[in-house]
């Protein structure tokens, strides 16, 4: 292994049951680095880094580490911690009713004999030396995140880890902590520690590595230095497209803007999850989507806009008219409906019927204690299995008993039997397949053309721009630009996201 590189993998393979999610993948690290890991949802980012840090076993490859002779076995989490190979996830695993120092060195000791007064002194010496700004006694659920983060990766460099891979560490950090995480990764970079960056934020993947892998649908894209390859060209190979190939799709639209009173309009919104507020419309009988890579803020926004998240801030209007939106009843009283990106955990009730799945919506709104008959629910699930075609033994049938595409249909059917004025769609084609999504994709046209509203969110341009009239495009959780009309291609889609970069 050459002398500036930490750590070295080759040819990784890992086949689970039906999907090959690694294959042939190599991986360079160098000692005193920020590699960020990129690429779209699936793409094998989080397959890779399991099996670098023991969690699955790889069933190809080999992994080698500075300083250690020859290929490096790594079955489990605390082999790969021994090898120096430290990870801090998204989600703080530490202790917050525990103090500083306690989560600094919890496992590495006897609790009987412990040197309380010594364990406190050496973590205050290494925060300090680090530049965090918490204090040994100071119990850490007292600390923001971003100090927790920071706590979870002096823990780890006191281990003495060689790679220290952060895990989406921004999801949940406002500008001023990421800077101020940002300012201990460089000072990691500056001692000489490697650090895997694996993040969807494109402007900090700029901000602050040195080198960007690109994996797509489990396969390597390339790796590059990072003032070899334009964000433009980046968003290009996470998606698979290479701009001067692009097919642009030609359309017949007017571009004339619509003056109508917006259905649904929303000012300054923002939510728990979506912390950037954002200005929205749309008219009757339009069809618009979000777009944007995993992780810009797409399905939060939308989210927001029906309150299944907390709604923190915004002024809406429905048809002119102020409302207040605060709860997902709210939005379906005021004629929203919303299907979930995540249908088996969001969308569908798996143990209960194909009809009472379809009826959910409307008795949510009518309320439990006035049930609908027998008869009545009999009938309006029999009028929605047979207008989209569900197909189902019969309207007894457990949700959970159909394919993802006819379970995609009845969750639609839910909404449809509302006759919302405005319907929201996040990944309504995911996961099923490609004759159920032709007829999704029709029957969205269909209803705009009878009047009704829809937002439609999908991972693939091709079919956004096939369905959409005007696209919202989001970069970091912030509308970055609108396209429509002649505007719409998957060029201009791709250089918007990546902020009008060549």
């Amino acid at each position: 292994m050459q002398n500036d590189v930490v750590l070295s993998m080759r040819g990784i393979g890992k086949t689970f049951p039906g999907v090959k999610a690694l294959s042939n993948v190599d991986f360079t690290l160098r000692k005193g680095e920020i590699h960020a890991l990129m690429g779209e949802n699936g793409a094998g980012k989080s397959t890779l880094i399991k099996v670098l840090t023991g969690v699955y076993a790889k069933d190809a490859g080999q992994i080698f580490i500075d300083g250690v002779e020859g290929e490096v076995s790594i079955r489990s989490p605390q082999d790969a911690q021994k090898a120096g190979i430290s990870t801090v996830y998204q989600e703080i695993t530490l202790c917050p009713n525990l103090t500083v120092a306690e989560n600094m060195f919890i496992g590495r000791g006897n609790y009987v004999t412990v040197d309380w007064k010594g364990m406190e002194k050496k973590a205050d010496e290494i925060l300090t030396n680090l530049g965090i700004p918490a204090r040994a006694k100071q119990q850490l659920g007292s600390c923001s995140l971003a100090v927790q983060q920071m706590v979870a990766i002096a823990r780890a460099v006191d281990m003495d880890c060689k790679v220290l891979i952060l895990d989406e560490p921004t999801s949940s950090l406002d500008d001023k902590e990421v800077e101020m995480l940002f300012g201990l990764m460089r000072d990691l970079r500056s001692r000489g520690v490697g650090i895997i960056f694996v993040t969807h934020f494109l402007e900090q993947v700029y901000e602050v590595s040195d080198r960007i892998t690109v994996l797509r649908n489990g396969e390597l894209v390339g790796e590059y230095e990072i003032e070899n390859l334009p964000q433009v060209e980046l968003v290009a190979k996470m998606m698979g497209k290479e701009l001067e190939e692009l097919g642009e799709l030609k359309r017949e639209e007017t571009t004339t803007v619509d003056t109508s009173t917006p259905v649904y309009e929303a000012d300054g919104l923002s939510s728990a999850a979506c912390t950037n507020p954002f200005a929205f419309a749309i008219r009757k009988g339009e069809v618009n989507g979000f777009t944007g890579l995993l992780g810009s803020g797409r399905s939060e926004s939308v989210r927001a806009i029906f309150a299944a998240d907390r709604v923190t801030g915004g002024t809406v209007r429905m048809d002119g008219k102020a409302v207040k939106i605060q709860k997902p009843i709210h939005a379906m009283k005021q004629g929203i409906g919303y299907l979930p990106e995540d249908r088996k955990d969001d969308g569908i009730i798996a143990d209960l019927s194909v009809r009472d799945n379809i009826i959910l919506a409307l008795q949510v709104m009518k309320g439990f204690f006035r049930p609908f008959s027998q008869a009545e629910a009999e009938a309006f699930a029999d009028e929605y299995i047979k207008a989209l075609e569900i197909k189902t033994a019969s309207s007894e049938t457990p949700i959970k008993s159909l394919s993802g595409g006819n379970q995609q249909k009845v969750i639609l059917a839910r909404w449809l039997l509302t006759h919302p004025k405005y319907l929201i769609l996040d990944e309504p084609t995911r996961g099923i397949d490609v004759g159920t999504k032709t007829e999704i994709q029709r029957l969205v046209r269909k209803l705009a053309e009878e009047g009704m509203s829809v937002t439609f969110i999908s991972s693939e341009i091709e079919e956004m721009l096939r369905t959409c009239s005007r696209l919202i495009v989001m970069r970091d959780r912030r509308i970055v630009g609108q396209l429509r009309g002649q505007e719409l291609t998957q060029s201009n889609v791709m250089r918007t996201i990546a902020g009008g970069v060549d």
